[in-house]
């Protein structure tokens, strides 16, 4: 089975491929514009993404995430990317400096088109913390800062199997996997 990934994030589609090939699916990049609102609401943002991009030959799938610190009120939430691209981790660090509540969570939406079936929604959060320093060389994004429940590494310092356990994206993916296996083959 084949499924296209709507992304043009190199990182998210080596995770995708390696979660969802447990499930003997294959997974390829569709390279086509994606029109995001803005909304703090994810799943409203994958949806919206999901329901304007024409295309019909096979399932497809588009993925938003966000990075939710306590601290700071949920920010930077469902602008995580923008947030990454201007200020990066060491500004997360930065807004951090002082604060001792540095509890942090994940969140990933996975919206998936599904040929004769509709749209399917699948969710990912994992809890964690910000990290004091950036960590890691692995991963993109956030990575380097987050470090989740149960672990001592960032997602940074991990391999992509391990990171995949753990992670919201992971969690999704999984879910999404087992969806098609149970009603697409």
């Amino acid at each position: 089975m084949k499924v296209f990934f709507v992304t043009k994030n190199e990182g998210k589609l080596r995770e995708a491929k390696s979660i969802l090939s447990d499930y003997s699916i294959e997974v390829e990049m569709l390279t086509v514009e994606k029109e995001e609102i803005q909304s703090y609401d994810l799943e409203k943002i994958a949806l919206y993404a999901l329901r304007h991009i024409d295309f019909r030959d096979a399932p497809f799938f588009v993925e938003d995430a966000g990075l939710f610190v306590e601290a700071l009120n949920g920010f930077p939430g469902p602008y995580s990317s923008y947030i990454y691209k201007t200020i990066g981790g060491e500004g997360i660090l930065k807004l951090l400096e002082g604060v001792d509540n540095r509890k942090a969570y994940f969140l990933s939406v996975v919206a998936l088109r599904a040929p004769g079936l509709g749209d399917v929604v699948f969710k990912g959060k994992v809890n964690g913390i910000i990290a004091n320093e950036m960590r890691g060389e692995k991963g993109f994004g956030f990575d380097p800062i987050f470090i989740p429940d149960g672990c001592e590494k960032t997602f940074a310092e991990m391999n992509i199997e391990e990171k995949s356990r753990y992670s919201h994206r992971g969690k999704a993916l999984r879910k999404m996997g087992k969806w098609i296996v149970k009603n697409l083959e």
